[in-house]
């Protein structure tokens, strides 16, 4: 079953030259993209919540069809029957899978908008910086690359149909409601961490919050040199602020262009 699993995974691994961060190709994968992401989000603003619920849980499906497609690549072909942790279905981008999945049945509303404003600011936020500092999302092999590239524009486009809907950031609390989420999972994500730290050899950093140092410009020189605990402290409040900012031009713009014609539903 491994032999026939391997073989078939093998036979998609096209390999491709890698691009350069803003060369051609990166330009127009995030020009189109961001263009059919504000576009569709636009277009699909007026969803009625059986709509709306249809459409989020239909891309939580093919994140996750396309996430099992990467986990078995991962396993049968690059790690030759080894599990790498460090790409365990968790991390801060990882997580919009799970939420749009579970969507439609959530009923306590507190929850549900907690959700929309995380997608709505921090996930937007986690999108949009992967998009334009795409190193870790081309890789070698096609299938690969074209799956990073497009599980980050279905990020920041469920972030801008959300906020065309005027399903989320309606006032303050929405980003707090959003840092509330964003606090859960990444303690959630440091249990996981704990738990997996010895099977994993070390390897695994769900949300980069430790006890592996992070890995992100500047977050890492502080963890060498002051250990992954104070990197964290850092880390965190810095992405709880990265977020506010998105917040504020979101709802700045907000204001003036979808709270007329919006549908109003949590």
């Amino acid at each position: 079953m491994n032999i026939f699993l391997g073989s078939m995974f093998s036979k998609t691994s096209w390999k491709m030259d890698l691009f350069k961060s803003y060369g051609w190709q990166h330009i127009l994968i995030i020009s189109v993209g961001l263009f059919l992401c504000v576009y569709l989000a636009y277009r699909f603003r007026k969803f009625d919540e059986k709509q709306n619920n249809r459409l989020l849980f239909s891309l939580g499906i093919f994140l996750l069809v396309s996430e099992i497609y990467k986990q078995l690549f991962y396993y049968y072909h690059i790690g030759n029957g080894s599990y790498q942790w460090w790409i365990f279905p968790f991390q801060l981008c990882s997580v919009p899978m799970y939420l749009l999945i579970i969507l439609p049945f959530i009923k306590n509303v507190s929850i549900k908008r907690g959700m929309y404003n995380f997608m709505a600011t921090y996930n937007l936020l986690g999108g949009f910086l992967s998009l334009f500092e795409p190193s870790g999302l081309i890789h070698e092999y096609i299938t690969l690359t074209t799956h990073a590239f497009i599980w980050h524009l279905i990020l920041v486009f469920v972030g801008f149909y959300l906020i065309a809907s005027n399903r989320c950031l309606k006032d303050i609390s929405g980003y707090k409601y959003a840092t509330y989420t964003f606090l859960t999972l990444s303690l959630i994500a440091f249990t996981i961490n704990l738990l997996l730290w010895n099977v994993s050899k070390h390897t695994i950093n769900m949300f980069f919050v430790g006890p592996a140092n992070n890995p992100i410009m500047i977050y890492k020189d502080i963890a060498s040199a002051y250990g992954w605990k104070i990197a964290t402290l850092i880390y965190i409040p810095t992405v709880c602020l990265g977020a506010f900012i998105v917040f504020y031009i979101i709802k700045f713009f907000k204001d003036r262009f979808f709270m007329n014609e919006s549908i109003d539903t949590i």
